[in-house]
């Protein structure tokens, strides 16, 4: 949404909008700006959430391999019984397979995966 389209939603002008703006990403409420894509129109058609188990004090040096994989979109680590998940995007199934069997299986650190293919995505922001 453009600031013009933010003022005149909240009802301010658009330097307080600006002001208001440079102040929250001053104060890091704001970190960063991004575009959402769509990863069907993308070339994107195969999407999965995979949990790793992974072995103690190993998240992260994980962590900089798991970020330096195009395919994952997003990484969490959590409590439960699995240790981290991972938003997992390619450009089909077989890929997606590639991802997951011979990259993130094959990674010291990782005790065991389980896969939960994505159907359909619902953007709620």
């Amino acid at each position: 949404m453009s600031v013009t389209q933010v003022a005149e939603n909240v009802h301010i002008s658009r330097a307080h909008a600006y002001t208001r703006i440079a102040r929250l990403t001053g104060e890091g409420v704001l970190t960063k700006f991004t575009a959402i894509v769509d990863p069907i129109k993308a070339g994107l058609k195969s999407s999965a959430y995979v949990t790793l188990k992974v072995s103690q004090h190993s998240w992260r040096e994980l962590r900089e391999q798991l970020r330096a994989i195009p395919e994952v979109h997003h990484i969490a680590l959590v409590g439960g019984d699995f240790d981290v998940i991972l938003l997992v995007r390619a450009i089909d199934n077989i890929d997606l397979r590639r991802v997951i069997f011979d990259q993130l299986q094959s990674m010291p650190g990782v005790l065991d995966t389980q896969t939960f293919l994505v159907f359909e995505d619902v953007d709620t922001r």
